[in-house]
């Protein structure tokens, strides 16, 4: 007797830990840099530098990088002119976190997020950072569920099957997509002389499973604040959408698989070059997509469910395997709104030159109907001012936003990983003082149902209990009984199910309470 089995790949989470830091630090300004006046824009993100993983416990070391756009004091006093400059900087950490479960050799991945980061001027010459960041530390790993899907066997075994349909594991990797851009700035635009502040983030972004590969395409928001040519070097911005598309190579792949992929876009590279006529208006850069790829495949698997003997006794070994498939894809976009003032009393509106934003999702619920989001998207408006004295001026605000994702079926027992962006934002000027903000937010999410399924791990053959098969009737009348099928009536007299219907002229093994069956042994 032979069972047959069949490799079923699945992502397994050994363990899971969160922890949430708190970090600050003040920063001197380098002695290259002017002195700060005020502090305009600012950006953080978290590098992970060291995993080292020990039993029940990962050490986990990095830094919070830190860019900040200031206003310089001014020069000649009160009536002279202020500039603006950039500076940046690091924030250590080394955190030891609990990870019950975990073993040394294990591999763990770390994500993170900054919940909040706020950077304050102490002086011109001194600014203080403090954020709050979590850690989301996890062992997955993928795992070959062995499991059985026939029987070979010599001697009369009655088996039978049940289908199930999941969702295997392909592919788990991290990758990363490079995207190589040039913006040549308009003709009315004075020639750059040094590029002051640049920002640059991705939009919606699309993924497409194909053969041994994955496409992907989307845009970028790109915004560059620079000194312009001439003899008062005028500060000038350029804000573009550029769109991009491309492929990265993944063997295994096949068109039709589902793609469960997160992006980050922290890491860029951004130079000016001369064009054509030698003159400095070309700004070159490369932006970096990090992804955390997952590739599933829709699979439908006959296994064995379970076995009985005619001539021996025959008994199977269970045991309990973990399955997930796709329930659902669902998207959808939501508005949010909001109403801001500027704070500072002499300061006056002219024009809004950048608006920088960051949703975050702040829960996340299983509701009727879908899942239940809120969060707040954290902006910060920078604008040109048309007042005395002051040359730029920003707004900081949160929009909170609260949005059903909705979705058919129930999600007990599921998983719903939720991939979100800010699809869209304007900001419009009401008066001199106040802004209205419309953002579109975008939301995205494969909804998994997760179960446990026993299955199959090994036949057990032995004797018959001769006393036991000698009690059985030669033949017999059996009445059925609520919620019984032939497979029971034949497991219970070791009669195979194809000899019931033959005994009986039946053409299918669907039967109810109260039908008579004939049972005849050995024919």
């Amino acid at each position: 007797m032979e069972l047959i089995k069949r490799n079923i790949h699945m992502d397994c989470v050994k363990c899971r830990a969160f922890t949430q830091m708190t970090l600050e630090d003040d920063v001197i300004i380098s002695d290259s840099r002017p002195d700060a006046a005020k502090l305009i824009l600012d950006r953080g993100n978290m590098v992970i530098d060291e995993v080292k993983v020990t039993d029940d416990h990962v050490a986990v070391k990095g830094r919070l990088e830190f860019h900040v756009l200031y206003l310089t004091e001014k020069m000649g006093g009160q009536e002279g002119k202020s500039d603006v400059a950039c500076m940046d900087g690091a924030v250590p950490f080394d955190e030891m976190v609990f990870m019950e479960g975990v073993k040394s050799g294990d591999s763990v991945g770390v994500d993170w997020e900054i919940e909040d980061l706020s950077i304050g001027l102490i002086n011109s010459r001194k600014i203080s950072v403090k954020s709050l960041a979590g850690l989301s530390l996890s062992c997955e790993e993928i795992c070959d569920e062995e499991t059985a899907v026939d029987l070979r066997s010599e001697e009369p075994i009655e088996f039978r099957k049940k289908t199930l349909n999941v969702a295997a594991m392909v592919v788990k990797k991290k990758d990363i997509f490079r995207i190589k851009e040039e913006v040549e700035i308009p003709g009315s635009f004075p020639n750059i002389t040094s590029m002051i502040w640049s920002e640059i983030t991705p939009g919606t972004v699309e993924f497409k499973v194909l053969d041994d590969k994955i496409a992907l395409q989307g845009e970028l928001h790109a915004f560059f604040l620079y000194r312009g040519e001439g003899d008062e070097e005028e500060i000038c911005h350029y804000e573009t959408t550029l769109p991009f598309a491309g492929s990265l190579e993944c063997p295994g792949c096949r068109e039709g698989m589902i793609p469960e992929i997160r992006l980050r876009a922290e890491s860029r590279e951004v130079e000016v070059r001369p064009d054509f006529d030698g003159e400095e208006r070309v700004i070159t850069f490369e932006q970096s997509l990090d992804l955390d790829i997952c590739v599933y495949e829709e699979d439908s698997i006959d296994l064995l469910s379970d076995v009985y003997g005619v001539v021996k006794e025959v008994s199977v070994q269970e045991k309990n395997a973990e399955f997930r498939r796709l329930q659902a894809k669902c998207s959808g976009k939501a508005k949010a709104a909001g109403h801001f003032k500027v704070q500072e009393e002499n300061t006056m509106i002219h024009k809004i030159l950048h608006t920088a934003c960051d949703l975050q999702i702040g829960e996340k619920n299983a509701v009727e109907g879908g899942i239940e989001l809120s969060g707040t998207v954290e902006l910060q408006i920078f604008f040109e001012c048309s007042s005395e004295g002051e040359k730029y001026g920003v707004i900081r605000g949160s929009v909170p936003f609260q949005y059903l994702l909705e979705t058919d079926g129930t999600l007990e027992d599921c998983i719903y990983p939720v991939n979100a962006c800010v699809d869209q934002v304007t900001v419009a000027i009401i008066d001199n003082k106040e802004v209205d903000v419309k953002c579109v937010l975008y939301f995205r999410a494969n909804i998994y149902r997760q179960w446990k399924e026993k299955i199959v791990e090994q036949i057990l053959v032995s004797e018959p209990d001769m006393e036991k098969m000698a009690a059985l009737p030669g033949i017999a009348v059996y009445m059925v009984r609520e919620g019984e099928s032939l497979w029971d009536i034949g497991k219970r007299y070791y009669v195979p199910v194809s000899t019931i219907l033959q005994t009986n002229n039946l053409s299918s093994d669907e039967v109810k309470a109260g039908d008579k069956i004939l049972i005849v042994k050995g024919m």
